[in-house]
């Protein structure tokens, strides 16, 4: 993906020439580019780039430590780790501020595309801005399914330097009419020009395919339909969802998966990898685990996946735990001792089979022994208070796949963002029929939907067929909230490494319920602060909101409900 830091240096000159519309001085230069070869095709990588993979300071705050633990993916809080897995459950001004800065300063990347393309605009081409709308669908759909009610509606116009904040529904409303716009202009067109005018390995999405945008488009309106669907108030995504049936032009091959395919060269400060942490920020101290609901569903039921997305436990040899004293200050590390390593000893013990493992070597100093490397898969509980660090051992729980974390600069691929999916289509064609809203074949579009999943990680079509033949969470034969779970529970599994969205399924289905369910015993899991022991239900606003714009996030608030993580989305009520 060399053609990334071109296309970087390309786009700066080229903001430069637009922002003085004096392209008469780079024909002049016989070093610069042409008025001819001038193109927006430029333009459109860097607002790709910065919303699926964005430098490394948003990339760990937004991504590592809020969604990507909020959707049960990863975990911090191991023994070695900087933080207790707490973090992000308790509110942390700056990295809120973080993510808040990112989402909400990203439409000015977009928008100079989008002015470029528009009618009238300096590289006008309609097909060009038809991408546009579809990525402002995609931007907007992010953005407010972390926060809630965000500036849309007066956003990026001229004079309007305090945007109001719209509500969700307003805003699901105008990402349905930019898809339906773009769906529209794009038509029958495969490509968004000749020669120059051609986005082709430019766009970072879909190669200058413009049927699979147009894929793109409708299989995201069905996602945020269904989304909508039931919502308090809701009056347009039942004809929405048979809109995009209607149209029956989905996201359905592996050839179709939109998934951004990262640079195994470029700079962590200009985008960022998961391997970027890993490798480059503080040693064991940054590091993760994968979480103990995703692995128990790879591992219970013989799921393909789960050497694709996780490795073995490293075990051990021999690792003591001492009960610490008690002491007039504190007794509570003393008198909880055992029931937290025994919590960690019974997690263990049901991969296991069995407490071999586990020695109690005198009536204060237990032992954990004799734990094999490479052949346990074993999750690390999520949302794990800090009296838990000292117990949960890097060498008990699973690290991710190498593809996962890939170190840049070793000529190995690096597993790129999902952006959205044939399988994740499936799974919402699949919904749509379960609920009764098409009359499509629900086990079949599941059983497709596993299928690219799986494809999409390179499971062999052997252990596909096997696990849809044997597996019952491939199988739709229950009563439809049976059925509804496990569509949820699958399409949860295939979004992994996508926290944004994996978190919204959890929100809007209940499912994984081992996730959205609340929390007890604070003794083992972090109970406080806003949360207390609910589920995270959305992002707080950053501070630069109330600095900047405080009056309209106070109304957003008044409509909303507090800003607090437990308040419930309007699609999740």
């Amino acid at each position: 993906m060399k053609h990334i830091k071109i296309i970087f240096g390309l786009t700066i000159l080229l903001i430069t020439a637009s922002c003085t519309k004096d392209f008469d001085e780079i024909n002049t230069n016989p070093n610069g580019i042409t008025q001819e070869e001038a193109s927006a095709r430029y333009f459109i990588t860097n607002p790709q780039v910065g919303l699926y993979c964005p430098n490394r300071y948003p990339y760990w705050r937004a991504h590592l430590i809020h969604t990507d633990r909020y959707a049960g993916y990863f975990t911090f809080g191991h023994s070695g780790s900087w933080w207790s897995d707490a973090l992000g459950y308790s509110y942390a001004g700056g990295y809120t501020d973080a993510t808040w800065g990112w989402l909400s300063g990203y439409l000015g990347q977009l928008d100079n595309y989008m002015k470029l393309t528009a009618p009238k605009g300096e590289f006008e081409n309609k097909y060009m801005y038809a991408t546009g709308l579809i990525m402002k669908a995609l931007y907007y759909q992010m953005f407010t399914d972390v926060f809630g009610e965000v500036p849309y509606s007066e956003a990026g116009k001229e004079g309007v330097s305090l945007p109001k904040f719209d509500t969700q529904q307003t805003i699901y409303k105008g990402i349905i009419e930019n898809l339906n716009e773009a769906i529209d202009i794009i038509g029958d067109a495969t490509k968004s020009g000749i020669a120059v005018h051609d986005l082709g390995t430019n766009d970072l999405f879909c190669g200058g395919d413009m049927q699979k945008w147009k894929k793109l488009a409708n299989s995201l309106k069905l996602r945020i339909a269904l989304r909508a669907y039931g919502a308090p108030g809701d009056d347009f995504a039942a004809q929405t969802i048979q809109e995009a049936l209607t149209l029956n032009q989905f996201l359905d091959t592996e050839a179709d998966d939109v998934v951004l395919q990262k640079d195994a060269e470029i700079n962590q400060w200009a985008s960022a990898s998961y391997g970027d942490i890993w490798h480059n920020f503080g040693g064991l101290g940054s590091k993760w685990h994968v979480g103990e609901v995703l692995i128990d569903y790879l591992r219970d039921y013989n799921d393909p996946r789960l050497p694709k997305y996780a490795k073995p436990i490293e075990g051990c040899d021999t690792i003591k735990f001492t009960q610490p004293k008690a002491t007039d200050e504190d007794s509570e590390p003393h008198d909880f001792f055992f029931e937290r390593i025994e919590f960690i000893r019974d997690k263990m013990a049901r991969v296991i089979g069995n407490t071999d493992f586990y020695k109690e070597l005198n009536d204060t100093v237990v032992a954990f022994v004799n734990i094999p490397s490479g052949k346990y898969y074993i999750g690390q509980p999520s949302r794990l208070s800090g009296s838990m660090y000292d117990y949960t051992k890097w060498e008990f729980f699973s690290q991710p796949a190498d593809l996962v974390i890939q170190r840049k600069n070793e000529g190995k691929k690096v597993f790129g963002e999902l952006i959205m999916t044939s399988a994740e289509a499936y799974f919402l064609r699949a919904e749509a029929a379960v609920k009764g809203l098409s009359s499509e074949n629900a086990q079949e579009l599941f059983s497709n939907g596993i299928s690219q999943a799986m494809k999409l990680w390179g499971v062999d079509d052997g252990s596909i067929d096997t696990y849809l033949a044997s597996s019952d969470l491939a199988k739709l034969n229950g009563s439809m909230e049976e059925n509804m779970k496990k569509i949820n529970i699958q399409r949860w599994i295939a979004l992994y490494t996508d926290g944004f969205e994996g978190w919204a399924v959890i929100r809007k289905s209940g499912y994984p319920e081992e996730l959205a369910q609340d929390v007890s015993n604070d003794k083992i899991f972090f109970i406080g602060g806003d949360i207390g022991s609910k589920y995270p239900q959305r992002m707080r606003y950053g501070s630069g909101a109330y600095s900047t714009n405080g009056k309209n996030v106070q109304a957003a608030i008044g409509r909303q409900g507090a800003d607090f993580q437990t308040t419930k989305l309007w699609w999740a009520k």
